[in-house]
C-alpha cells in the first residue's frame, strides 16, 4: 500500500485495493499519529508513530502496515 500523508494533515484514510484493508491515521499535534487498521466498519488500534517530516511519516506508516499484515 502506498501512503501519501502530509505531516500537516490531521487525518487521512487509505484502503488497500487488493485486500480491502482500511488504514485510518489521525493526529492532534502533527507529531504523534494514531493508526487504526481493519475495515471501514471495524478497525483496531495498530499503534502510533512519531514523525517530523512527511517522508518519515509515510515510511513509518508503511512499516506499521507491513508489521500488521505479518510481513
Amino acid at each position: 500500500m502506498k501512503f501519501d500523508m502530509s505531516i500537516s494533515d490531521n487525518y487521512a484514510s487509505f484502503i488497500d485495493e487488493g485486500t480491502g484493508v482500511a488504514v485510518f491515521v489521525d493526529s492532534f499535534d502533527n507529531e504523534e499519529f494514531e493508526v487504526r487498521i481493519g475495515s471501514i466498519e471495524d478497525s483496531k488500534l495498530a499503534g502510533s508513530v512519531r514523525a517530523s517530516s512527511s517522508e518519515e511519516l509515510n515510511q513509518k506508516l508503511c512499516d506499521l502496515f507491513k508489521k500488521f499484515q505479518g510481513e
